[in-house]
């Protein structure tokens, strides 16, 4: 019986061994993971703070202080700020330059946007090829293609394009981006907006189309349904709710952040300023009032935040079953 006690312990201890070293090469492996995961995310991490949340912790803190040539604050006013801007009528000027922007830009950017995404999803030959030449103006700078715009093709003069192409038809040249009545500035400003951001909502669309099964529309074709309008009524934008809610969204809150073209285009002036040239004047012109800046920056931010989220209520973006 003494003899077999070692025996019969051996394998136990050999076991217990063998859990150990498994559970510190376990150990090693989470903590190797974990150094890794922060060795690449940790610089991202430190910038995010740094250049996004510490700014807007600071502003929030100016937002309710005087501060006049400097970030730091000198004089608490409380909630001033906020009513002085929610009263001031250039800002809301500013909103209702905004409001009528969205109203030309959403539109139509969803509706040529999905336009460009049904043509190139049906090229059968060089899709790819397509794809990139509608998606490249995205990759370029929104100041490069504004001042591109005001130099070359709407400067108002004889020989810009525009002016150019209404020669040929025996129509005079439109000061395009001073023209207040009619309003034409609205040209040049959407049309540099729809160039440059047209490529992106496709590239969503046709991810959103290519989701959709072929059987559906297999199974319409059974039933009777013809190809085009009817298809694409009844099959393919219901499809498309989910991928078409997170365009009009984002498109929104893309008109609403509206500064380079406006401010390249026509500059800080009274009768076509969106709120973030408004802001901008504000808080870096030549009164640098950044009490009232950072007020009315976060009155801006409030706005965006509740206008998203009503759009996503009403259209019921992330239900299930997106």
């Amino acid at each position: 019986m003494s003899r077999s006690a070692p025996a019969d312990t051996k394998p136990v201890a050999s076991s217990a061994t063998t859990g150990e070293r498994r559970g510190t090469r376990r150990r090693r492996g989470i903590a190797g993971t974990t150094m890794s995961f922060w060795l690449f995310v940790g610089p991202f991490v430190v910038g995010l703070l740094i250049f996004s949340y510490l700014p807007i912790i600071w502003s929030l803190v100016l937002s309710f202080f005087e501060a006049y040539n400097t970030v730091t604050p000198s004089k608490f006013v409380g909630l001033q700020n906020y009513v002085d801007m929610l009263t001031d009528h250039n800002f809301l000027s500013s909103l209702g330059t905004f409001t009528i922007f969205a109203v030309f830009i959403v539109p139509l950017t969803f509706v040529l946007s999905l336009a460009l995404a049904l043509l190139v999803n049906q090229v059968k030959i060089a899709r790819a090829f397509f794809r990139s030449v509608f998606f490249l103006p995205t990759a370029c700078s929104y100041v490069v293609a504004s001042l591109i715009w005001r130099l070359s093709i709407f400067n108002g003069v004889r020989f810009g394009l525009a002016n150019t192409v209404l020669g040929w038809f025996g129509v005079d040249g439109i000061a395009w981006l001073s023209t207040v009545d009619p309003p034409w500035y609205w040209i040049p400003i959407v049309s540099v907006r729809l160039w440059l951001q047209l490529g992106f909502y496709m590239i969503l669309f046709i991810a959103g189309l290519q989701r959709i099964s072929p059987t559906l529309y297999e199974a319409a074709y059974v039933d009777g349904a013809k190809p085009g309008w009817q298809v694409f009524r009844y099959i393919t934008l219901p499809q498309l709710r989910a991928t078409s809610v997170a365009v009009l969204i984002l498109n929104l809150i893309a008109a609403y952040q509206a500064f380079d073209e406006f401010y390249n285009l026509i500059g800080n002036v009274n009768y076509a300023r969106p709120p973030l040239v408004y802001l901008y004047g504000i808080s870096l012109g030549s009164i640098q009032d950044l009490g009232h800046g950072s007020a009315g920056a976060l009155i801006l931010a409030v706005i965006i935040m509740i206008v998203t989220l009503l759009q996503g209520r009403i259209f019921g973006f992330g239900k299930a079953g997106d």
